[in-house]
């Protein structure tokens, strides 16, 4: 099972106002593990950065104004994620913001029943919680020091720890056998057997005989002789 987790960053809050994408960043998972295979990509907006903006990941308008626009790097990030399902923290928010950029280009939207947003799943597990990423990187003890200001790639991967531990941890494949690895049979040939000793015939004398039926003799009306057929 292939997962993607992603995330953005914008120059504001609402697409529909004319914010932009400006920052990519996803992690493959296979089978809940990491497999150490992301996509990053800063992005021209091709427009100013608001001053809000700027102070949550500090990307200014100068400094993405050397990188591809969104449509010279659509066909790359679509690659990437290929059908995969898409972990995001806050499905509606960077899902809304990469389907305003898709239709912009006239390309078909990604759609949100192919999404698994953290956010529900940690307001499910931990309810009445803070389920910020921060909050959530605090509560499974993972380091997120250097996260000083947002980043695309790094919010990526803290999000995977996060996502893993709000699913039961890391877990490869449960499959005990590998796809290479045959069952193993154990034969009879395989199980030698020894020192096994052969029942030993008992035969009870006469004189065992005589001593049992004087000690029934003895007994005052044993079970045996009280039952009816």
């Amino acid at each position: 099972m292939r997962e993607i987790v992603l995330d953005t960053e914008t120059t504001g809050l609402n697409p529909m106002d004319g914010d932009r994408v400006v920052e990519i960043g996803c992690v493959e998972l296979v089978n809940h593990l990491t497999t150490g295979k992301t996509y990053h990509q800063y992005i021209n907006p091709e427009r100013d950065m608001p001053n809000n903006a700027y102070e949550v990941h500090g990307l200014s308008a100068d400094f993405l104004k050397g990188y591809p626009t969104f449509s010279e790097i659509m066909n790359d990030f679509l690659e990437f994620i290929a059908d995969s399902t898409l972990v995001i923290h806050n499905v509606k928010f960077d899902i809304g913001f990469l389907n305003a950029e898709m239709v912009r280009l006239g390309q078909p939207v990604l759609s949100m029943d192919n999404c698994v947003d953290t956010i529900e799943l940690a307001r499910k597990k931990f309810p009445f919680a803070q389920a910020s990423l921060n909050a959530l990187c605090k509560r499974f003890k993972i380091d997120n020091s250097n996260r000083k200001l947002h980043g695309a790639l790094l919010d990526a991967q803290l999000l995977a720890e996060v996502y893993l531990q709000l699913v039961g941890g890391p877990q490869p494949d449960l499959d005990l056998l590998n796809e290479s690895q045959e069952p193993s049979v154990i034969s009879d040939s395989d199980v030698k057997l020894k020192n096994i000793r052969k029942p030993r015939m008992h035969k009870i004398s006469y004189e065992e005989l005589e001593l049992h039926e004087k000690f029934v003799k003895t007994l005052k009306d044993p079970i045996w002789m009280t039952l009816k057929n």
